[in-house]
């Protein structure tokens, strides 16, 4: 029976990394994934979808915009096995990239669905159903989630589908219907778009991408419609009928009111997600379906440790890494105290793009915060209209009298680039004097964040 100083159950953002932290520290490690390494954010979420979604805009942008750049296509057209294709290899070359990493580091890669057994010991269940028990001092739980499905819509792979489904479709749909506006929700809305399928959002929330400050989901579902999209917000399905060829859906106001139905080839579920509990884990403690942890990442089992999207919110690959890498230093590096996931970046990677870090201003009213705001439009940014992306804005919120930084909210091109400089200036404690004593390059993207920062008190000079 093979012994480890750490086993991980689940090889994704915050499995993986978490195993080969723990092999760097010199530990020697085993990690247990049931398909590839890399988990869901790599083989089917984060990776291959922003993959689809170049795609998307590049021939979104040649075909609607391409005269604007003198350029002229008699017959531009796509190859959808292609535009998949391309995806998933992205996805396999960076899955093997991983795996590399785990030779390079030696943590033992086994292929298995992984479970708790007793006194310290991982049973693997191998794809032929052979079952073999590994022992472990530690043990870090890191086997993330799936997507939820609607009680009354239940996935069937082909007219009804989740993410996983919808990224790897055979053939593209001539229409479907999205329900759910959150990241994941509006990304494929913006995907399907491009390539002429007719989309329709639904979201039960009067704002799509309910967890962004409103100016930014108001300027989104603006810049969506004016794409194409029809978006019902404040709309929430009550009944389907997948008997027919595709599915009709019945919707109605989700604060009462007449229904209306809507038909399509398919019908995408993003509603959220729910957990992936490892086999024989009726001993852990659980909030709300997920894993609860302590303030060392420890569950109520000594020595079993749980990160990533199995923990619960924010379900976010990168803070599932920082989590596993806490648990890990806290489990074998003397006097580490583990710190929790504090303020975090937060993305969408649909056209314009969307990215945020710390408190929305709505959020700002809630708590009675004394705060001031600084908003600088990229129409006069000289580097956004150079490159053809003067749509959105940089929001910029203030601590009124000490000028620190409480939340930074960017819609426009290269937005999730551009937040990881106000999140770095969070985890500094910058202010807002220090941003705009700082030199930005001239002509970029990012001279928007000094600007709007510069808006908030007065000083901007190009607005």
């Amino acid at each position: 029976m093979a012994s480890y100083d750490l086993i991980v159950i689940g090889g994704g953002p915050a499995g993986y990394v978490g195993a080969i932290r723990a092999a760097q520290l010199g530990k020697k490690v085993a990690c247990v994934e049931k398909e590839r390494a890399g988990g869901t954010c790599l083989n089917w979420g984060c990776i291959p979808t922003k993959a689809l979604l170049k795609n998307a805009e590049l021939y979104h942008t040649l075909k609607h915009h391409g005269a604007d750049f003198g350029l002229s296509f008699d017959n531009l057209s796509f190859d959808w096995e292609k535009v998949v294709k391309r995806s998933r290899n992205v996805s396999d070359k960076l899955a093997g990239g991983i795996e590399f990493l785990f030779k390079k580091n030696k943590v033992d890669y086994i292929r298995g669905i992984g479970g708790l057994a007793a006194n310290g010991k991982v049973e693997v269940i191998d794809t032929d159903g052979k079952s073999e028990l590994l022992t472990a001092n530690n043990v870090l739980v890191a086997t993330g989630c799936v997507s939820r499905d609607l009680p009354f819509l239940p996935f069937d792979g082909k007219k009804v589908v989740g993410s996983r489904e919808a990224m790897n479709l055979p053939k593209q749909p001539k229409s479907i219907t999205i329900i759910g506006a959150g990241a994941i929700g509006i990304e494929f809305a913006y995907f399907f778009n491009a390539y002429g399928t007719e989309v329709t959002v639904v979201e039960m929330m009067d704002h799509i991408l309910p967890i962004e400050d409103n100016d930014v989901s108001d300027l989104l579902k603006k810049s969506l419609t004016k794409q194409g999209i029809k978006v019902l917000t404040g709309t929430k399905t009550t009944t389907a009928d997948t008997s027919g060829d595709g599915v009709m859906l019945t919707v109605e106001p989700a604060e009462g009111g007449e229904s209306q139905d809507i038909e399509s080839e398919m019908v995408l579920v993003a509603i959220g997600i729910a957990p992936v509990l490892p086999n024989n884990s009726e001993q852990i403690k659980l909030e709300r379906g997920f894993i609860d942890t302590d303030e060392r990442y420890q569950t109520s089992v000594p020595n079993v440790y749980a990160a990533g999207d199995i923990t619960g919110p924010p379900w976010l690959a990168h803070t599932g890494s920082y989590e596993a890498v806490q648990a890990v230093e806290g489990m074998f590096v003397p006097g580490h105290e583990p710190s929790q996931v504090g303020t975090f970046p937060a993305c969408t990677y649909c056209h314009p793009e969307v990215a945020s870090v710390g408190l929305t201003e709505q959020a700002c009213k809630e708590q009675g915060l004394d705060y001031t705001i600084g908003k600088f439009p990229f129409a006069a940014s000289g580097r956004a209209l150079a490159v053809a992306e003067s749509e959105g804005f940089v929001k910029m919120i203030f601590d009124k009298k000490h000028g620190e930084i409480l939340g930074a909210h960017i819609i426009g091109g290269g937005a999730t680039e551009l937040i990881a400089e106000v999140a770095l200036a969070m985890n500094l404690e910058a202010t807002a004097e220090e941003i705009e004593a700082t030199i930005h390059a001239h002509p970029t993207l990012a001279e928007a964040v000094h600007e709007a920062t510069g808006d908030a008190y007065g000083h901007a000079i190009h607005i």
